[in-house]
């Protein structure tokens, strides 16, 4: 099959970040052609003019359209689409210059209806953003689940950085209403149809987040509410590695409370490794010791905001057999 690559790209309220984007599309090395498909998502704060200064250097559509969530926007953009092989980008990243190469040099070599990428920080990133990345990204915090295909049976890539054909998006829909989440639902419905999903190591992107510190613990607490929301979907896809973060919390919580009522230390020095392991990985990671201590109180954020999201959806999902859509609504868009 020949290819032809549509971007998909939804916006909220961040022209700058598109403008940002739109020019790394410029540097790509690859001379296959493209279009890229806009999609605004109710935006108080356009960027349609900045869309429109890239119209003459770039294959370019814009939309705009009332809001209803990152997965329904980018529904609405491969339907708008031309390409017959859909590559799903988040506002806040940014494509080093061999990235499509590499996608089409890829499946070319081995064809797959949908991959995923992995992130990186740029070395332009704030302290913030290159800690967040550390534990969002590294074997010692995630497993490596994000970018490490030997940590899962099945990757699930994520729609910061993901390809999916035109058949496959055609035979599942698309994706869900549920945000966030929508990424490994639409995988696992991609299994049930007998498409595969792949990692691709080579295709990576730069991922910006910007996000503060309240509002990164309030994005991985949504991870840890969605997760037994799809296991309650998808009760064959339950690992009991989903359960790490909150074991970590009990735990931690333990040693505390031994070490202060019992002078019981074995089980914090244990915490201690963990956390100085981690340290040295970041510092070696990143090759700066303030961005390692950030990346420290990043994953204790992580875990804790996961775990306790985790704990109280399996509580009201699975134990008090509430519907997600009752329990969670603000994790669920309407259209």
């Amino acid at each position: 099959m020949q290819l032809h690559f549509s971007f998909i790209i939804p916006v909220f309220n961040r022209p700058e970040e598109i403008k940002e984007l739109l020019e790394s599309f410029l540097l790509q090395t690859s001379k296959t052609p493209y279009e890229i498909v806009i999609i605004e998502d109710g935006s108080g704060i356009s960027s349609k003019s900045v869309v429109e200064s890239f119209q003459d250097k770039l294959h370019i559509s814009y939309y705009f359209k009332k809001n209803s969530g990152p997965g329904d926007s980018r529904n609405f953009g491969m339907q708008k689409a031309k390409g017959n092989y859909f590559i799903i980008l988040d506002s806040d990243c940014l494509l080093p210059e061999n990235y499509l190469a590499e996608v089409e040099n890829s499946l070319n070599s081995k064809f797959v209806h949908c991959f995923g990428g992995p992130d990186e920080a740029h070395e332009s990133f704030s302290n913030l953003q290159k800690a967040i990345n550390f534990a969002m990204t590294s074997f010692i915090s995630t497993g490596g689940i994000r970018g490490n295909k030997k940590s899962v049976t099945k990757f699930q890539p994520r729609s910061f950085n993901m390809g999916l054909s035109k058949e496959a998006f055609l035979a599942t829909g698309g994706f869900g209403s549920i945000h966030p989440g929508e990424d490994p639902d639409l995988s696992i419905r991609l299994w049930k149809k007998g498409y595969k999903t792949a990692l691709m190591p080579e295709a990576k992107v730069f991922h910006k987040r910007r996000i503060s510190w309240p509002k990164f613990y309030n994005q991985v607490y949504k991870f840890g509410l969605v997760r037994p929301i799809l296991n309650s979907w998808h009760p064959e896809t339950k690992k009991i590695a989903y359960w790490f973060p909150a074991v970590f919390c009990f735990g931690l919580v333990c040693a505390i409370t031994l070490f202060l009522f019992f002078s019981r230390s074995l089980l914090l020095l244990m915490y201690l490794f963990y956390f100085v392991s981690a340290f040295i990985l970041a510092v070696i990671k990143t090759k700066s010791f303030f961005v390692a201590f950030q990346a420290i109180f990043a994953i204790f954020v992580q875990m804790v905001g996961y775990g306790y999201g985790f704990i109280t959806s399996t509580l009201l999902i699975a134990g008090l057999n509430i519907k997600p859509e009752k329990a969670f609504p603000e994790l669920f868009f309407t259209k």
